[in-house]
C-alpha cells in the first residue's frame, strides 16, 4: 500500500516535470544554435567592460570629407541701406560670406503629360500600325517615374502601403490612397515577370545554388519565402509548402548542380548532390559545448578539421584527404555520449556523413551556406515591418520585385535606372 504523502509528492513530481518538459520546449524558439540575436531574450555573452571600447572612428581609419558641389543658382540676402544705430548710409557690403548648401524641392514638381499615339492605315492592305512613346505605359494614370518610386518605396525601403500613400503625397503632391498603391505595385509586378523568369533561368542553369527557406505569413496561415541565389541571380519564391515540390518547382525537376543548404529534410529528397553548411554545425557544436562538458572536446575537435578543409579547398585535394576527414569527423562525434545532446547531435552530422565534403572535389562551391541567409535578411526585416503578406497578388509582387532588386544590387546597377529601363523594355514589346 502506497503512502499518501508519497502519492502525492510522486504525483506533484510528475506535474513539475511536465511543466519543465513544456516551459523548454518553449524557450528552444528562442535560445538555440540558430536563433538571431533579436529573438534572444537576454544576452548569451558576457558584455565587454567599458573600459575596452574605443568609440568614435576605427583606429586607423582615413576621413571621407563630402565632395563640394558647384552652385547651381546664387542666392543674395536682403540688402540693408542704413546703420541700425546711428542711420547712416553703408552702402556697398565690405564683405561678402558664401555658405553652399544643397537643397531639395519641396514637394518635388509634379507634371501631367498627355502622350499621344499615333495610328496608322496602309493604303495598300489596310494594315494598321501604332506608334506610343516609349516611356507611355499600356495602361494606368501614372507614368514610369511614378511607378518606379511606388515600387521602391515598397521594397526598398520597406514602407507599409499606406505609407507609401502618405509619402507620395507629401514628396510628389500625387493623391494616391493605399489600395491604388497595392494595385501599382502588383501592375509593376506584372510587367517585370519576365524578368523575374529569365533570371530564374539563370539559376537553373548554374552548376551550384545557394538555398534557404524562413517562415513568412500568408494572411494569417503558415507560409515560406526560399531564396535561391548564385553568382548570376537570386530568385525568391513565396510558398505555403516547405517540401520538396518548391524546389521541383524553381530548379526543375532535372536539375542537376549542386545545392549548398543547411539540413531540412526537404533537399536530400530533391537531390543526392547537397554541401551541407559548416557555419550550421560549427554553431550546433560550440551551442552544444556551452552547455554540456563532455562536448568541449568534439567542438574544438570540428572547428579545427574546418579550418584544416578550408585551407586546402582552392586546390585539389590529395589523394587521401577527403577519406581521412571523413574517418576524423566520425571519430570526433561517434561517442560513445553520456548525455542524450551529444546523441541527437552525433546522430545528425552522421546521417549527413555524405554531404559534408563536396565542396572539396566541386569548383566554385563553398562549405557554408551564408550566401542564401545574406540573401534573406532582407526579407527578415520586411517581415518584422509589415507582419504578413496578405493574398495571393501581393506575394507574387514582392517575389518578383524583390528577385529583381536584389539581383541588380549584386550587378551594380542603380536601382531607380534599372527599374525604370526594365518597364520600358517591357513596354516595348507590347
Amino acid at each position: 500500500m502506497t503512502c499518501p504523502d508519497c502519492a502525492r509528492l510522486l504525483q506533484e513530481n510528475q506535474t513539475l516535470r511536465a511543466e519543465v518538459e513544456e516551459l523548454r520546449r518553449r524557450l528552444a524558439a528562442y535560445e538555440n544554435p540558430h536563433t538571431p540575436p533579436s529573438r534572444r531574450p537576454y544576452p548569451t555573452r558576457p558584455k565587454r567592460p567599458s573600459s575596452t571600447r574605443y568609440p568614435g572612428r576605427p583606429r586607423g581609419h582615413r576621413g571621407v570629407t563630402r565632395i563640394r558641389r558647384r552652385p547651381d543658382e546664387v542666392v543674395p540676402p536682403p540688402r540693408i541701406s542704413r546703420c541700425r544705430s546711428c542711420g547712416s548710409e553703408l552702402g556697398e557690403p565690405r564683405y561678402v560670406g558664401h555658405r553652399v548648401v544643397e537643397e531639395v524641392s519641396s514637394p518635388h514638381p509634379r507634371r501631367v503629360i498627355d502622350y499621344l499615339t499615333y495610328t496608322y492605315e496602309c493604303p495598300g492592305c489596310g494594315e494598321h500600325a501604332e506608334s506610343r512613346h516609349h516611356d507611355c505605359p499600356p495602361s494606368g494614370r501614372f507614368g514610369r517615374n511614378a511607378l518606379v518610386q511606388a515600387t521602391l518605396m515598397r521594397y526598398a525601403e520597406r514602407l507599409p502601403f499606406r505609407k507609401v500613400s502618405e509619402a507620395l503625397g507629401r514628396t510628389y503632391g500625387l493623391d494616391v490612397a493605399p489600395a491604388t498603391v497595392l494595385s501599382v505595385t502588383d501592375r509593376v509586378a506584372t510587367w517585370l515577370r519576365p524578368g523575374y523568369e529569365e533570371i530564374r533561368a539563370r539559376v537553373m542553369a548554374s552548376p551550384v545554388v545557394y538555398v534557404d527557406e524562413t517562415g513568412l505569413h500568408l494572411d494569417g496561415a503558415k507560409g515560406w519565402v526560399w531564396a535561391f541565389t548564385c553568382p548570376s541571380g537570386t530568385v525568391y519564391a513565396i510558398r505555403r509548402s516547405r517540401g520538396a515540390k518548391v524546389l521541383r518547382e524553381v530548379l526543375g525537376p532535372g536539375y542537376g548542380g549542386v545545392l549548398v543548404c543547411d539540413g531540412w529534410k526537404s533537399y536530400p529528397k530533391f537531390t543526392d548532390r547537397i554541401q551541407r553548411c559548416w557555419s550550421h554545425l560549427l554553431r550546433e557544436a560550440s551551442y552544444l559545448a556551452e552547455h554540456v562538458e563532455e562536448a568541449g572536446a568534439m567542438n574544438e575537435g570540428l572547428h579545427a578539421l574546418y579550418r584544416r578543409l578550408v585551407s586546402c579547398s582552392d586546390r585539389p585535394p590529395p589523394a587521401g584527404f577527403v577519406e581521412a576527414a571523413r574517418a576524423e569527423m566520425v571519430r570526433l562525434v561517434e561517442g560513445p555520449w553520456a548525455s542524450e545532446e551529444c546523441g541527437r547531435f552525433a546522430y545528425k552530422v552522421l546521417g549527413g556523413l555524405d554531404h559534408w565534403f563536396t565542396f572539396l572535389g566541386e569548383p566554385g562551391v563553398e562549405a557554408t551556406n551564408n550566401r542564401a541567409e545574406r540573401a534573406l535578411r532582407e526579407l527578415v526585416v520586411q517581415r518584422k515591418v509589415w507582419g504578413c503578406l496578405r493574398n495571393e497578388r501581393g506575394s507574387t509582387a514582392c517575389e518578383t520585385v524583390m528577385s529583381l532588386l536584389y539581383t541588380w544590387r549584386g550587378e551594380g546597377r542603380d536601382p531607380v535606372t534599372a527599374l525604370g529601363e526594365a518597364l520600358t523594355r517591357e513596354w516595348s514589346k507590347s
